[in-house]
């Protein structure tokens, strides 16, 4: 590790901690040249699949922050926490992660979120719904929205049983 002040290539840690359940190390460093004290935090790299987009079948790679953003806007005003917003992006990346073959479709993100919203708060999934089916008109907002509610009813009661 170079010093930020010296650029010297002999440094020494001082202090290492986790952070954040044991995905970051966060260490204290110390120049043996110039004495000068930093901070470097290490991070698990994991490579996620490509999303294959449903609708033109373009790949692009996952964007949390672009997921989280969706997230928000249909959790607006609603008694959802960011923790668990967080926690529900944490399940997908594991999902992700376990998924078979270096891309994926969108719609396994997509029904993965709508699932655990549904769960959450079924005003959130209505609004996260109402952007991610892409809906033409009211009329088929308001149909397509009656039989998905009955999918997630009858999928939580399968996972009840």
């Amino acid at each position: 590790m170079h010093c930020p002040s010296c650029n010297a290539e002999d440094t020494k840690v001082i202090d290492s901690r986790l952070l954040m359940e044991g995905k970051t190390v966060r260490r204290r460093r110390k120049c043996l040249s110039c004495e000068h004290r930093f901070t470097t935090y290490e991070q698990f790299q994991v490579q996620l699949p490509a999303v294959v987009k449903s609708s033109d079948g373009r790949r692009e790679p996952y964007n949390r922050e672009k997921i989280m953003k969706g997230l928000k806007k249909a959790c607006q005003k609603r008694p959802i926490s960011m923790e668990q917003i967080e926690n529900l992006l944490d399940e997908l990346e594991k999902s992700l992660n376990e998924f078979e073959g270096k891309e994926v479709p969108s719609s396994f993100i997509g029904e993965h979120i709508m699932q655990k919203l549904y769960q959450l708060d079924p005003v959130s999934y209505i609004r996260y719904g109402s952007f991610y089916w892409n809906f033409s008109d009211v009329e088929d907002f308001m149909t397509s929205l009656k039989s998905k509610s009955s999918e997630q009813k009858g999928t939580q009661s399968e996972q009840l049983q």
